[in-house]
């Protein structure tokens, strides 16, 4: 009996045990689900609209670019792309080869669509071909039946009006780079196929143009699927840029050029503002903002024309006679020479055992500074150059903007050359010599200009000393320039000089002159060997420059201004081996600053 009672009592311990932690166990789960519940209410809130809820980024239309006169230079089109939802098609494969027996793909485009589809869900639309045209779309419409799957979607794309006419201004825009996107200093960056400047005015004002991203909220399933939009919130479209440029006469120096390689820029000479910028040969901006293979660019890098240099900023040549100006100011500044000085030119003048020939064999008798321009005699500016000293003329020629950046924003310019002595000391540790001063003084030797230096030297001298910098921007109201130390006597000589190049006859530029209601303009043509000559090439005779490889043949050159009485607008020309600055640059300089005069008076009012 007591062995009962005694089991009992264990049983009843037991029970009251299990149901004490049956108990504390419960109240432990209510206390959690209570934590959970009302505490933690917020944060699961929030991740459970996470799992449901999908927050896509809208990318926003990127800034339009207008040229001074609202041209449009750089916009966003409708662009029609074809895409194709795997799971909506039993055979991929099949669709695909449906789909190129309408429209070809190329080997670039089937390699990334293998990528998208086995990277995505086979919900997810992944594109085939963009850019498609309205008699594109429609024929994939019309074989709908045979393409399950494919689909048509709609969206922006960058469109480039001009073309290669502005692909060296304006630049390209092309898909964010994987350094870009670690950057991640905008959530856009990280949108697939976003694409940003990548050179020009499109890289330069990227921030601007950008815009700020909007955002989607997109109800999802368990899946990913989107089953219905929630909220929209539109992004802000990029600002709006206005540039300097004038399309009309970017137009007009590409058609001047026509299959010559090489650069032209025209600025005003009083606001800087850049008309004209054009570097030739170039490429199609639309062609390279769909994406190039790798094939198709290195085309374009070996082109031995260098579609994709732009040659305003980045090519550095020999300035040729049209350093002469500078040479000239220096001697006149420096009271090396005067306006009276007069030097004897026979062809030739000799440096100890060494000859230094002019331009014209049989020579151009006496001539003073103004003449010595207008016929770009080689022997005074010899004398000349011997007579100043080279330091004299580097200093000259920095004040008006040679060898150094003008920094007007875009990748790669290059600051070009001009040696002193300290120079050579520094680079070669010899000291300078006495002939290196003489080939100096007709711009060749170690002196090396960009097109954009010279157009600013134009202008400098042009306004009569004002140190005028080239922009982009627009000015809508002309700023103070600094006035530049100089004589403007010796200025008005140099231009004096400059007017009878073009307009007196012996003027290496008479037959590029014009008298548009009686506006002339003034000029410095220029010639550079890109060869040496030898003493038996000149004694057998100086073979012919149409009979020279092309990459041997001389650079040409033209600086220019207009009108004479009351400039406005400078220009700088250089043509690729392009025989000669008189007879191919010089024309295409005075027929863009004649065009310049023309749409002036076309656009005054009539009285």
């Amino acid at each position: 009996m007591n062995r009962d009672n005694d089991k009992g009592k264990v049983l009843i311990g037991r029970s009251l045990i299990l149901a004490v932690g049956q108990m504390f166990l419960l109240i432990v789960i209510i206390a959690r689900l209570y934590y959970l519940q009302v505490y933690q209410a917020d944060k699961y809130k929030t991740l459970s609209d996470e799992n449901r809820i999908s927050t896509r980024l809208l990318v926003p239309p990127r800034g339009i670019i207008y040229d001074r006169n609202g041209e449009l230079l750089a916009t966003n089109r409708q662009n029609f792309q074809a895409m194709i939802v795997a799971e909506q098609t039993t055979n991929v494969k099949e669709t695909l080869d449906a789909f190129k027996r309408i429209m070809p793909l190329s080997e670039i485009e089937e390699e990334r669509i293998k990528k998208d589809l086995k990277k995505n869900r086979s919900f997810v639309p992944i594109k085939i071909k963009d850019n498609l045209t309205w008699d594109e779309v429609a024929q994939i419409q019309l074989n709908a039946p045979d393409l399950p799957g494919i689909i048509i979607d709609e969206g922006l794309s960058r469109y480039y009006p001009y073309g290669e006419k502005t692909a060296h201004v304006i630049g390209y825009v092309s898909s964010v780079s994987e350094q870009e996107a670690k950057l991640k200093e905008d959530p856009l960056l990280e949108v697939p196929g976003f694409k940003i400047g990548k050179y020009g005015i499109e890289k330069l004002y990227e921030n601007k143009l950008r815009g700020k991203g909007g955002n989607l909220k997109l109800e999802v399933n368990a899946y990913g699927r989107v089953m219905k939009e929630i909220e929209r919130v539109d992004g802000t479209s990029g600002d709006k840029i206005e540039l300097s440029i004038d399309a009309r006469l970017q137009s007009k120096a590409y058609e001047l050029f026509g299959e010559e390689t090489g650069a032209v820029i025209m600025i005003d000479i009083y606001s800087g503002e850049i008309l004209v910028f054009a570097s030739t040969p170039a490429y199609d901006p639309n062609v390279i903002t769909q994406g190039v293979s790798a094939k198709e660019w290195a085309a374009l890098n070996q082109n031995e024309h260098k579609p994709l240099m732009n040659k305003v900023l980045s090519g550095q040549y020999s300035p040729g006679s049209t350093f002469k100006m500078v040479v000239a100011l220096a001697a006149l500044e420096s009271g090396a020479i005067t306006s009276q000085t007069r030097s004897f030119c026979s062809g030739k003048m000799f440096l100890g055992n060494h000859a230094f020939h002019c331009w014209k064999k049989e020579g151009h008798g006496y001539l003073d500074v103004i003449q010595s321009l207008q016929h770009s005699c080689d022997i005074f500016f010899y004398e000349t150059a011997q007579k100043v000293g080279i330091n004299k003329i580097a200093e000259m020629a920095r004040k008006f903007g040679l060898g150094q950046k003008i920094n007007v924003g875009l990748d790669n310019e290059k600051e070009g050359l001009i040696p002193d002595t300290e120079w050579k000391k520094r680079r070669f540790g010899e000291p300078w010599q006495l002939g290196e001063s003489l080939i100096s003084g007709i711009g060749q030797g170690y002196i090396l200009t960009t097109p954009i230096q010279l157009v600013t030297m134009t202008a400098r001298i042009a306004n009569g000393g004002y140190a005028v910098v080239p922009t982009f921007n627009k000015i809508s109201e002309k700023s103070k320039l600094d006035k530049m130390n100089i004589s403007s006597s010796n200025i008005a000589l140099v231009k004096e000089g400059m007017f009878d190049v073009v307009n007196v006859p012996g003027g290496t530029a008479l037959g590029s002159r014009f008298d548009f209601n009686g506006l002339k303009m003034a000029g410095k043509t220029g010639t550079t060997q890109v060869r040496r000559i030898s003493m038996k090439e000149r004694q057998t005779g100086i073979i012919k420059q149409e009979d020279l490889p092309w990459k041997y043949r001389n650079h040409a050159l033209f600086v220019g201004y207009a009108p004479h009485d009351n400039p406005r607008y400078a220009v700088a020309v250089l043509v690729e081996h392009g025989r000669s600055g008189s007879a191919v640059a010089a024309p295409i300089g005075g027929q863009l600053l004649l065009e310049a005069l023309k749409l002036d008076a076309s656009s005054k009012p009539v009285e």
